[in-house]
């Protein structure tokens, strides 16, 4: 391990300027996967809080007795997708829509406006299949005479989701493949720049092993030093979105130490394929 250590250290003193553009390279590879996964962070935060509003509306009929809403309200609430159930009265649903829309309070009339069933769904069970489901159960009770929960605006809110996650799989294979060919180029001159001095450890003994070993621990190292110089760089250009134009959120402690440690790992790949290449041109 020590002369491992000693090898990368003589290498990047050799290479100083190369060793630096590397880890430059790799850092703005990195922030620019880094700035697409907070984007990506931000767009599911915002379709999840959007999901939040995915409710069943089953209107009751007039004259319906207390005791048939109270038992509908049990067997509601024990549905295993509900999250919870209301029952929305006439003379609260007057006042809710005079509030809503005050320039029509006037129009409004409690005759006009029949009792409801508000019924909100568990995180996982807001998906179109699922609540045109719940929707259908609501209406095998004789006096629901109407169901409404938005179904193209759920289909739409949920394609939109659909959508965002493979392009976040699609866009972030990528970003990372780019990154493992920038760190296997540099990784092959770095390769290419000693091969005289290679040629001589292969002579007095040395392992294909003891050989990539350095190399394998420099791209780690770069991808680790360019993985954190990409994430201080997002987390400036979160604070600056949030201060110019809309708050963000950004990246919790555990997701960001996973950024650093990908970055080791793309580093390392992008060595490994690249070193045991060239290492046989040597």
């Amino acid at each position: 391990m020590r002369l491992t250590t000693r090898e990368v250290v003589l290498g990047f003193r050799r290479a100083p300027l190369l060793s630096t553009l590397s880890i430059v390279t790799i850092a703005f590879s990195m922030f620019a996967l880094g700035l697409f996964g907070l984007v990506a962070l931000n767009v599911s935060r915002a379709l999840r809080s959007l999901e939040e509003h995915v409710e069943v509306r089953a209107f009751i009929a007039e004259g319906t007795q207390i005791e048939a809403i109270s038992t509908a309200l049990g067997d509601i609430g024990a549905f295993p997708e509900v999250q919870s159930v209301q029952y929305v009265t006439p003379e609260q649903a007057l006042a809710r829509a005079r509030t809503e829309l005050p320039e029509f309070q006037d129009v409004f009339d409690a005759s006009v406006l029949p009792g409801s069933f508000e019924v909100r769904l568990k995180p996982g069970f807001r998906d179109p299949t699922t609540v045109a489901a719940v929707a259908g159960r609501l209406l095998n009770y004789p006096f629901v005479d109407d169901v409404r929960y938005g179904e193209e605006w759920v289909k739409k809110l949920y394609d939109i989701r659909n959508l965002a996650g493979a392009a976040g799989v699609i866009l972030g294979i990528a970003f990372a493949a780019v990154a493992i060919i920038i760190i296997g180029t540099t990784i092959r001159m770095a390769v290419l720049a000693r091969a005289r001095e290679i040629s001589i450890m292969r002579l007095v003994g040395a392992t294909d092993g003891f050989v990539r070993r350095p190399f394998l621990v420099d791209g780690f190292l770069k991808g680790v030093v360019g993985g954190a110089l990409a994430l201080l760089m997002t987390w400036g250009a979160s604070a600056l979105i949030s201060d110019r134009l809309v708050s963000t959120a950004f990246f919790d402690r555990q997701v960001a130490l996973l950024g650093i440690l990908g970055g080791g790992l793309i580093g390392l790949l992008g060595s490994a394929l690249s070193v045991g290449r060239h290492l046989r041109r040597v």
